[in-house]
């Protein structure tokens, strides 16, 4: 157990029955009132997210999931099943997914997390490099600031904002928890 406001993001709790994910703490102490810990969390189980405030010095239920090195295998809908080293196969609902689903290609790595011996989700490395399947050219003489535009990469057609010196065929890296440009790659 920790109190609330050692909790920090990407910490798993239980709140009533279900696990919840932090995705954002954020903590609060103002002049009169009791310090509080604003929450914003994502339940592992069918991915709802709710916004909670708890008192500074509540005591919570913090959970240690289990991970597991994985790599995709294949589409089955609507299942997406992974394989471990040792061929056991794994299957993580579509509905699970989130946003892996806009970077994931064929025997990429990642790990599976499991909560009561079930896969309840996928996580990807933090960073990617995907290569531009398609962008508009940039526009001559529009240098004004920080200039992005959107751009279409392999396999999966995610559209990210890049800057505007990036061309078609060129290879990116993406911040997979961001969904943003982080750099070009050579």
């Amino acid at each position: 157990m920790k109190i609330a406001q050692e909790i920090r993001t990407g910490n798993v709790i239980m709140m009533g029955k279900e696990p919840m994910v932090v995705l954002r703490a954020e903590y609060n102490k103002s002049g009169r009132n009791a310090a509080v810990v604003k929450m914003k969390l994502k339940n592992l189980l069918n991915n709802s997210g709710t916004e909670t405030v708890f008192k500074a010095d509540e005591k919570i239920d913090v959970l240690i999931l289990e991970k597991k090195e994985v790599t995709y295998s294949y589409f089955a809908d609507p299942m997406y099943v992974f394989m471990d080293t040792e061929y056991n196969q794994f299957e993580v609902e579509a509905d699970s997914m989130g946003d892996a689903l806009n970077y994931l290609d064929d025997g990429m790595p990642c790990e599976v997390i499991f909560y009561n011996n079930r896969a309840i989700s996928v996580e990807l490395p933090t960073g990617l490099v995907r290569e531009v399947e398609y962008t508009e050219p940039a526009v001559r003489g529009d240098t004004s600031g920080k200039v992005m535009k959107p751009a279409r990469v392999k396999p999966t057609g995610f559209e990210v904002q890049v800057p505007a010196f990036v061309e078609i065929g060129d290879k990116i890296e993406i911040d997979t928890r961001t969904g943003e440009y982080r750099n070009r790659v050579k």
